[in-house]
């Protein structure tokens, strides 16, 4: 076997040694190493970084065709991460998603999602001209978010669809919960399929035991990480890694992804990658174990204020949440009377601290390698405070996100994309089928897809959402006073 010292930043490296040599620049980007930024911008970041803001010179190598150092970037990567290969992803793990359903089908074929899977998917089905064959994930009780999809459901969905091309997951989820993952990975390898992962908040995983079990660890054919949510790095990038015996094809993975990176990936973002995977192999487990040791205190503060409940290991219910991140912090703030968005816009406006998200019945902190013992203690007290200040009795809620009804699929979402469609009032739209994607959001769970029915069942609960505040995302009208139909 071949061995790595994971000592070595060879892009890094050869990026700042480039900048240290070179007498001239006569080549893209046009700010010449720094020199052409605008002095608003220079005068707020430096001019280090932009010395490694360069292009495909001798010596840097091409992300595209990677013979060099940003090849032996990639095989640092995959043996930290446990990967037989590994690439480097500069448009986010949006690309990584697009890349594996593109790699996995062709046009016509199927493939099993979880409902609330990443837009980017969606992205990909039109792409490839796939079909999804959507599963219902389960909804965590009393905090109404989606986690992960029961692995009898996709037992069935491998039986009632034999041409199904692969299966997704969601390991972990937004809020941290990941499912029985090697459990899947067993039903959907039985049927010879691949399955794939996205890890998009889990890059961290695999370097501390008191985190779930790593995606590829658990049976994953293949796993896109957001490598800058967890990892380290600089927000856009992140890695795709193939494990060991995958059941696909890692040459049409490379030519996927070909097809949809950028022809100028930036270095800075490709040399952050490269020191986060140094890191995260020579310390990863020392940094891991103060985040646990963090996260534990945190949370400890956390369950003493009135009112409020922390996710934790009573909710593990063997399926849909198997197993959570302690360092993804969700708090039900609706105990103490108070929806997601009140406590963070509250947060925000009198404390100046700014959670990674909100939702009707919820906040979610990210705890990563940069968490501060010091910030959570002052995030738990401004809680305290909010509670005292503005709590009340508990909300009455509905169970949220898992009681709208399941559209019918009328149209394959590729042929909807592409068909012509017209906006109605919402109030109008029964009975019509939808020109768009609408998802009550956070947490995301889509009620429509393109080519989807829009039942009278759909269009009450859409308006009830509305009434309620929740936000969407997806259709062109952000408020939903309007939904585009096609026009058949």
């Amino acid at each position: 076997m071949k061995k790595y010292d994971q000592n070595e930043i060879p892009l890094l490296e050869a990026l700042t040694g480039h900048s240290r040599s070179a007498r001239g620049w006569f080549h893209v980007p046009g700010h010449g190493g720094g020199r052409g930024v605008p002095e608003a911008l220079l005068d707020f970041t430096g001019p280090g970084v932009y010395s490694i803001d360069l292009t495909e010179l001798p010596g840097l190598d091409d992300l595209n065709s990677p013979t060099g150092v940003i090849a032996r970037a990639q095989e640092l990567a995959a043996a930290a991460f446990g990967a037989e290969r590994s690439f480097f992803l500069a448009g986010g793990t949006t690309q990584g998603l697009q890349a594996l359903v593109l790699a996995s089908g062709k046009p016509g074929d199927s493939i099993i999602l979880p409902r609330n899977c990443h837009r980017s998917i969606i992205g990909g089905l039109i792409l490839s001209g796939i079909s999804p064959v959507f599963l219902r994930p389960a909804v965590v009780p009393g905090f109404n978010f989606p986690a992960g999809v029961p692995a009898g459901h996709y037992e069935r969905a491998v039986a009632e669809h034999p041409g199904v091309c692969g299966a997704f997951c969601i390991h972990p989820t937004y809020y941290g919960t990941v499912g029985n993952t090697e459990k899947i990975s067993r039903t959907v390898h039985a049927a010879a399929l691949p399955l794939l992962a996205d890890e998009a908040h889990g890059s961290h995983f695999c370097f501390h035991s008191g985190l779930p079990v790593g995606a590829l660890a658990a049976g994953a054919d293949a796993a896109a990480q957001s490598t800058h949510k967890t990892g380290g790095a600089m927000t856009q990038s992140s890695m795709l890694h193939l494990s060991r015996g995958a059941l696909l094809d890692p040459e049409r993975v490379s030519s996927a992804l070909r097809l949809l990176q950028t022809s100028s990936p930036s270095y800075i973002l490709l040399a952050s990658l490269d020191a986060a995977r140094r890191q995260l192999a020579l310390k990863g487990f020392d940094l891991m174990d103060r985040l646990l040791e963090v996260a534990g205190s945190f949370r400890e503060d956390l369950s003493q204020i009135h009112g409020m409940e922390v996710l934790g290991s009573e909710h593990i219910d063997g399926e849909g949440v198997f197993d959570f991140d302690p360092a993804r912090v969700v708090v039900k703030t609706s105990g103490a009377g108070l929806t997601g968005w009140q406590a963070a816009s509250w947060l925000a406006g009198n404390y100046g601290i700014y959670v990674e998200m909100a939702d009707r019945d919820n906040i979610v902190m990210v705890l990563g390698p940069g968490a501060s013992g010091g910030e959570c203690r002052e995030l738990a007290l401004a809680l305290r405070d909010l509670a005292r200040r503005e709590g009340g009795r508990p909300l009455s809620l509905s169970p949220g996100p898992g009681d709208f009804p399941s559209p019918v699929a009328v149209l394959g979402i590729r042929e909807a994309w592409f068909s012509p469609a017209r906006p109605v009032r919402t109030e109008e739209a029964a009975g019509l089928i939808s020109g768009e994607w609408v998802a009550v959001y956070p947490p995301g769970m889509p009620v429509l897809f393109p080519g989807e029915e829009v039942s009278g069942a759909v269009v009450n609960y859409l308006i009830e959402a509305r009434k309620s505040g929740a936000r969407f995302q997806g259709p062109a009208d952000p408020g939903l006073e309007y939904i585009r139909v096609m026009d058949i």
